[in-house]
């Protein structure tokens, strides 16, 4: 008897999934535990492990924008040429448990990247995402992947595209490499569905909150004194002391001063919550953005801070977060600063009810006192910090008594 492929449940609350790549073409031989296929959840794309040896004999959940749920039948795994039962439906008493009938074990999923079409197997800078069936029928078929007219996600190259232009005469395939839509002047690029998600999340955010933003300054001195007296300390520990611990020890400060911010806003109250669980937005570049979360932030020493920034960003930036690495963030921080800009605007990361936002470490002429009260003129490594608020939630003074408190514990000592 064949062996299901079931969806997995791949954390709490998990009902549906979507396929994002097939790495196994049907006739494949699979090995159990090995990549089969990658499903986004939560803008997280997770690799699903094969649950038996076999033969990848029908695959019946093709590529495509649509959710599927957890239990449903994916695909059909067994012995060379044996025959795969009648009918696609999953009996409703196979769908309450995670992967598969309960004779087989269930591999635990392999996550594998951290947002939706950055899972790449193989990558080219221009094409993007190539499956390796992709890459195997293209090499097989002596065929130009930039002559090759995507239609799956964000443009991306399925298997039925590739196949679709072997399939045409060579006079006709020049018109394949044409962009999918196209205006007068102008072209239609494909929406990625992180490009959408990141849209819809933004305008509900805006239409849910009225936001307002406060702006102050931070003189980075001590931190900057810090970190080059310590790095090397850290460094023997392997860790990589970078300037967002600061950032995030300093906001937990603030928050314990201030644990308004700490919240988020129901229609029968504001929920205040107990952990502080710091989210890091994290740019992917073309990949686009994602916010790994720092759980229980307050437990954690400047060291702490710096190994799970470390990890965090680490296996974001090579695809191995979990699912429920990027849920229950309470407060978030972004540093656009690393692309240049000095100051901005960031949009709330609902239900959280405040965003603060890093920029550029500039060197500007500043006025400072002495010892003695004395006015001065130095040179100071400056930082603008923005904290972007729910005003139903934080009115303008302890937003303010907020951010003071977190360039505060920035200027003060460490």
């Amino acid at each position: 008897m064949p062996t299901k492929v079931l969806v997995p449940l791949l954390g709490e609350g998990v009902e549906e999934v979507t396929i994002v790549a097939w790495l196994k073409a049907e006739g494949d031989v699979v090995d159990e535990f090995e990549g089969l296929l990658e499903v986004e959840t939560d803008k997280v794309v997770t690799e699903i492990p094969s649950p038996a040896d076999g033969v990848l004999l029908q695959i019946l959940e093709a590529e495509e924008e649509k959710s599927v749920s957890v239990g449903t039948l994916l695909a059909w795994i067994g012995e060379a040429g044996e025959t795969v039962p009648d009918g696609d439906e999953t009996p409703e008493e196979d769908k309450p448990a995670p992967v598969v009938e309960e004779a087989v074990p269930v591999p635990e999923p392999v996550p594998s990247t951290s947002v939706v079409d950055a899972a790449p197997i193989g990558r080219d800078s221009a094409l993007g995402f190539i499956s390796p069936v992709v890459a195997k029928i293209a090499a097989e078929n002596n065929i130009d992947l930039q002559n090759v007219s995507g239609t799956g996600r964000g443009g991306r190259i399925t298997k039925a595209d590739v196949l679709a232009y072997e399939s045409k005469p060579k006079a006709a395939s020049v018109s394949s490499a044409a962009p999918a839509s196209t205006l007068k002047g102008g072209t239609i690029l494909p929406m990625t569905s992180v490009r959408r998600s990141i849209a819809k999340h933004m305008v509900e955010s805006r239409r849910t909150s009225p936001h307002v933003t406060t702006v102050m300054e931070v003189d980075f001195s001590g931190v900057m004194a810090h970190r080059k007296a310590n790095k090397e300390a850290f460094a023997r520990d392997g860790v990589k002391l970078t300037f967002t611990p600061y950032f995030v020890a300093a906001t937990v400060t603030a928050l314990k001063a201030f644990p308004i911010a700490n919240s988020s806003w129901r229609d029968d109250g504001i929920v205040l919550h107990k952990d502080i669980n710091i989210g890091m937005a994290t740019s992917l570049g073309e990949d686009g953005l994602i916010v790994p979360v720092i759980k229980n932030a307050e437990r954690l020493s400047l060291l702490g801070l710096a190994q799970t920034v470390n990890d965090l960003a680490e296996r974001a930036r090579t695809k191995k977060l979990k699912p429920e690495e990027v849920r229950d963030g309470t407060f978030s921080i972004t540093n656009h600063g690393v692309s240049g800009s000095l100051f901005a605007m960031p949009i709330i990361n609902q239900p959280q009810v405040a965003i603060l936002g890093v920029g550029a470490i500039q060197k500007r002429v500043v006025v400072v006192s002495d010892a003695n009260g004395n006015d001065m003129i130095a040179i100071r490594p400056m930082v603008y910090l923005t904290l972007t608020f729910d005003h139903r939630v934080l009115d303008g003074a302890v937003a303010d008594y907020f951010l003071g408190e977190v360039v505060g514990r920035l200027e003060g000592s460490w």
